[in-house]
């Protein structure tokens, strides 16, 4: 008879929601977890890294102030008053979930585990058996091999620096780059983004991509194109970057944000028989079953869509289709996402490319305008609003925004993307004025 029904080796977001549910349905359910329970999103992701987005806002919102008759003098700011702040809420999300755990008779090995084969794990100095194992390890910052890339820091890093550079270059131009190019402009930082291709967020609609490396450079963002790093050199005062193109440029920090690697690597998977996709993650069906009879995986390590409440819904379909009478195949359609960027992506249902290729012939509305809060002020940037509908269908299949609160409002959005609503229903609903998000019911050809 094996120790426990279920062993979970990862306790981010999909591991706990998974380990939870499985307890709650019956199962005997240990969990072990190499670095801190709560994972990336907790730990070295979405909480810190939307915390330190709300810091950066505040140097517009003082600038706009004055605009509304507020004289605000003697504003500074202080890094290290930021990062304490951070690791205190981090410190009590991290102590959450350990009371989750608990109250769930979920046992907690603090270690890293790995399978010596199929049913049997090697953790804390003990071995252990499982009747079902879940891989739920999240991913990794992939670090190429630049010359002098030990110089350089990661995303996860860049939550622990002890001051604030005065100038910075951030490789890459996925999310996580925009995201730390915007928080590290709105901190007072001279950033620099270097990526290798021509456009930022590669796979997000061309609109999108276009309006937001116009409004990070109206900010004050410099960006180099069509390049790579070839070198990173040590200085007295910071790094020295050689790029291939021959770019120079000195700066206080550099870091990488080129994609994340699956965490598979040296956790036994081999020698349990499961089977990795040819970019190494976990190789799943439709209800995260792996290659091997009793070991399933969710979240970032199957390199699905890596976004927490993605993993969470992984995990929770897990659970109760092991343990719960329900088989459920989480969906991957229209997933709603945000990019925390100045300014702020939301996007759901798909882009125009995408929709073109899927229906053929598609209806496509947009709005380009400057919002209402300024009109007030000299800031010249402006929201942008877009909408694509099948043609023959009129279903709303795509809804984009690049503006002030897109997070906030593309969740709403998301609902009526997601039950398949028409233009028409759109039309029909009233707008809430003044608003941004009054746009997508009023969008015209």
């Amino acid at each position: 008879m094996a120790d426990f029904d279920l062993f979970v080796i990862g306790a981010g977001s999909g591991g706990v929601r998974a380990a939870r549910i499985s307890a709650e349905n019956g199962a005997k359910v240990a969990i072990a977890e190499e670095y801190l329970v709560g994972g990336t999103c907790v730990v070295r992701g979405c909480i810190p890294k939307k915390l330190l987005v709300y810091a950066s806002h505040f140097s517009e919102e003082f600038e706009d102030a004055a605009s509304y008759g507020w004289n605000i003098d003697g504003v500074k700011f202080d890094w290290k008053t930021l990062i304490a702040a951070k690791d205190k809420e981090i410190d009590r999300l991290v102590g959450l979930y350990h009371t989750t755990l608990k109250n769930n008779n979920v046992k907690l090995y603090e270690g890293r585990a790995r399978l010596l084969d199929k049913n049997t794990i090697e953790v804390c100095g003990q071995k252990v058996t499982a009747e079902t194992i879940l891989i739920a390890t999240g991913g990794h910052p992939f670090m190429p091999d630049h010359p002098g890339i030990e110089h350089a820091i990661s995303s996860n890093e860049v939550f622990h620096l002890e001051t604030l550079p005065k100038s910075m270059l951030i490789a890459g131009a996925g999310y996580i780059a925009v995201e730390f190019a915007s928080i590290f402009n709105g901190l007072g930082v001279e950033t620099t983004v270097l990526y290798r291709r021509e456009k930022v967020l590669r796979g997000f609609d061309e609109d999108l991509r276009e309006h937001l490396t116009s409004e990070m450079t109206a900010k004050g963002i410099r960006f180099i194109f069509n390049d790579t790093i070839a070198d990173i050199e040590k200085t007295k005062t910071g790094v020295r970057v050689t790029c291939a193109k021959g770019d120079v440029g000195d700066y206080d920090q550099v870091m990488l944000a080129v994609g994340r690697n699956p965490n598979t690597r040296d956790i036994g998977l081999e020698q349990a028989g499961v089977k990795l996709t040819p970019g190494g993650a976990v190789a799943v069906d439709a209800l995260s079953k792996s290659s091997v009879e009793n070991i399933y995986a969710v979240g970032d390590v199957t390199d699905r869509i890596n976004l927490t409440p993605v993993a969470i819904k992984e995990g929770h379909a897990f659970a109760l289709t092991k343990y719960g009478g329900q088989e459920i195949s989480p969906e991957h359609d229209n997933v709603p996402a945000a990019v925390f960027s100045q300014p702020q992506i939301g996007t759901v249902g798909l882009t125009e490319v995408a929709a073109k290729e899927k229906y053929g012939e598609v209806d496509v509305y947009r709005a380009h305008f400057r919002v209402l809060k300024h009109t007030l002020t000299p800031r010249s940037e402006k929201t942008f609003v877009k909408m694509i509908v099948d043609k023959k269908s009129q279903v709303v299949v795509g809804a984009h925004i690049l503006g002030m609160d897109a997070a906030e409002i593309i969740q709403g959005i998301g609902i009526a993307v997601k039950n398949k609503l028409t233009k028409a229903d759109f039309d029909r609903t009233l707008a809430i004025h003044p608003t941004t998000a009054e746009e997508f019911v009023l969008l015209k050809k």
